[in-house]
């Protein structure tokens, strides 16, 4: 028995509008047309779908199994069908990010969050990059975007620049180097530095300033959360580097000082990488906008 989804939207429609006439019309066929397909349903079944007899048009038990059938595939059918249009149209899709930078959390969120409201059926998903090889990820499509201030030459891969920010030392009030306009790689050896628990290659104090001048802190302590990380800078356990969009609203604090590394400061620039062929959806368009305006109110702050 070959069945097809026309059979099934028969079998709905004559179910819905009780008779052949009827369901003719709303499917504008002619009745005649409708018969002979239903006939030869039938033929192919062996058995008769409807209760000829009946006023209005029953179907049989034989009947009711197709129609049983059709209420569980057409939906699906519908709905494949609306997701295929949507990614024609660049309605829907899916943004799965992977963030190389772990401050960039508290960053990115106001962006997603506008994001959401303006495109609700793309699928968002987050997934922290230091966990994995995010742009190996992204050339097997595994994720869509990833955030990170490495750029590298990838066959196929775009690095669209987001926004430039300082690596900023941060300390408790009272710290000794308080007094410094601005803190050099020395200053470290004696100091407790706090990090986010990263390999410390993907952290600016290690590769911009440590690293290259060949220093190892006093101590180095790992922790997750930011709010934690200044929790233990004020209270003189530590000091650490941050972004400068985090230490902004601190900077103001009377528990804190902020001072560039080195007398020049360190600059890094953020950028998302993308596959060059996902460019042109509107919804990455759109991310990426909305990306470029959270950095510009950072950067007015």
């Amino acid at each position: 028995m070959h069945i097809e989804f026309r059979h099934l939207r028969t079998i709905q429609a004559i179910h819905e509008a009780g008779g052949l006439a009827r369901a003719a019309e709303q499917m504008n066929i002619t009745q005649s047309a409708l018969s002979h397909q239903v006939k030869g349903l039938e033929d192919q079944a062996g058995v008769e779908l409807f209760v000829r007899r009946s006023k209005p048009l029953k179907l049989s038990p034989a009947g009711q199994r197709l129609l049983k059938l059709a209420q569980q595939v057409l939906p699906q059918v519908q709905a494949l069908q609306d997701e295929f249009a949507g990614l024609r149209e660049g309605s829907t899709g899916r943004m799965h990010i992977a963030i190389e930078c772990h401050a960039c959390f508290e960053w990115l969120f106001p962006v997603l969050e506008q994001f959401r409201r303006a495109w609700p059926d793309v699928d968002v998903d987050i997934r922290p990059g230091l966990a994995f090889d995010a742009l190996p990820a992204l050339l097997r499509e595994e994720v869509d975007l990833v955030v990170s201030s490495d750029p590298e030459e990838l066959p196929g891969v775009e690095f669209v620049e987001l926004f430039d920010y300082q690596a900023v030392f941060v300390a408790a009030s009272a710290h000794p180097l308080a007094d410094k306009p601005f803190v050099e790689a020395q200053d470290f050896r004696g100091e407790t530095l706090i990090t986010y628990p990263v390999e410390r290659t993907r952290l600016d104090v290690f590769s911009q300033l440590l690293i290259p001048a060949k220093v190892e802190p006093a101590a180095i302590r790992q922790v997750e959360l930011t709010a934690v990380i200044l929790l233990l800078v004020a209270s003189n356990r530590g000091v650490s580097v941050l972004p400068d969009w985090v230490v902004r609203e601190v900077k103001y604090s009377s528990d804190y000082v902020t001072r560039p590394l080195t007398e020049q400061g360190i600059t890094r620039r953020l950028y998302a990488a993308v596959r060059s062929d996902d460019l042109e959806k509107p919804y990455m368009k759109k991310l990426l906008s909305l990306a470029g305006e959270e950095a510009r109110k950072l950067q007015a702050q």
